[in-house]
């Protein structure tokens, strides 16, 4: 039996009022319209990885103290991880990340897929709050 294809979550978020904004491989970028925010949602496998650049800063400004705050269990983010990267010219994208484990792309994939899709929405705005 095959796996899930990028086109049948494709299909899923459009259906669901996201804005497919572009489709590359097993890439999709998506827009909450209601937002804005993009969410670019990568399948490997089974897996459906959505990650949301929160910011992008100096990468001195990351510090022990930024940190502590991404990582409190208190910091009002639930369902999603911080994950830092470095860029060129001395600067870090701070990003939001989930996943879902998708099966048949039944109901429940449907559910988990858009569900994962709109916590992300939801702690990133927490994000920015907390990022400042």
């Amino acid at each position: 039996m095959a796996g899930p294809m990028i086109d049948e979550v494709e299909e899923i978020v459009a259906n669901a009022g996201y804005e497919v904004v572009k489709v590359e491989g097993d890439t999709l970028q998506i827009r909450d319209i209601e937002s804005g925010i993009s969410v670019s949602c990568v399948l490997e496998q089974d897996i459906l990885y959505n990650t949301v650049s929160c910011q992008v800063v100096d990468s001195g400004s990351v510090t022990p103290a930024l940190m502590v705050r991404m990582l409190d269990a208190q910091n009002g983010i639930s369902t999603s991880a911080f994950q830092l990267y470095d860029l060129e010219n001395g600067k870090t994208a701070i990003t939001l990340n989930n996943f879902a484990k998708l099966q048949s792309l039944g109901e429940d994939d449907r559910d988990d897929i858009l569900s994962c899709i709109s916590f992300l929405v939801g702690d990133v705005c927490e994000a920015r709050d907390l990022l400042g």
